[in-house]
């Protein structure tokens, strides 16, 4: 008999650790804020917007502890998304557009995680809710989209951000590598608050569900 898998536990740690990645985002931000604001012509300034940065001194053991937090946040969530994807796979066979596999498989095939993770969140979405086999409400999918999108944008915001930091030669190109490192924190930041909301509801349906059908694991 196919038997649900609990993800309470694992819920409530992610939830914690994309807190933790916000809490540690904002003083980045503000490392980035303040050296937008120098003015790198003054006598006595950093000579560019990453010297700036160094000086401060909180940049490079907050910078180790956001890596850090983020890799223990991306073990946790896929292990809690695949979890979610069985539960899925046991309510709603059919509708499981790719196999769960590829719910862990999916986050690392170049290029493919544009999309098969965001199809396979809507899967499990869908298949969680009281009427799996219901249309699509007006907005219910809400949620998963603008998670989505704020993820992949600060992923492409971060990743051009590191480019141009090292391409840059010049204060200007610094200055402009650190409005992109903004935008990717930012981004990444209000990716975490969705990411956290989709965990929630997603959790609080299976466990809704589960407790009038199959007893979970």
């Amino acid at each position: 008999m196919l038997m649900l898998r609990d993800p309470n536990g694992l819920a409530r740690a992610l939830v914690f650790l994309l807190a933790a990645n916000i809490a540690v985002d904002l003083p980045l931000a503000a490392v980035d804020l303040y050296t937008l604001s120098l003015d790198y012509t003054a006598a006595g300034a950093p000579d560019d917007p990453f010297e700036a940065a160094a000086e401060i001194g909180l940049m490079l053991p907050v910078y180790g502890l956001a890596i850090l937090l983020f890799l223990a946040t991306i073990v946790v969530f896929i292990v809690w998304f695949h979890r979610t994807r069985l539960n899925a796979g046991v309510w709603a066979p059919d509708l499981q557009s790719r196999g769960a596999g590829w719910a862990i498989g999916g986050w690392f095939v170049p290029l493919v995680w544009f999309w098969i993770p965001r199809g396979i969140a809507a899967d499990i979405w869908r298949s969680s809710r009281p009427e799996p086999y219901a249309a699509d409400r007006s907005g219910e999918l809400t949620v998963v989209n603008v998670w989505w999108a704020l993820w992949v944008a600060s992923n492409l915001a971060a990743r051009l951000s590191g480019r141009l930091e090292e391409w840059a030669e010049t204060v200007d190109e610094a200055l402009t590598a650190t409005w992109w490192s903004l935008a990717g924190t930012g981004l990444d930041i209000a990716a975490a608050v969705f990411a956290i909301l989709f965990v929630r509801r997603v959790t609080s349906m299976q466990n809704a569900k589960a407790n009038g059908m199959i007893p979970a694991a």
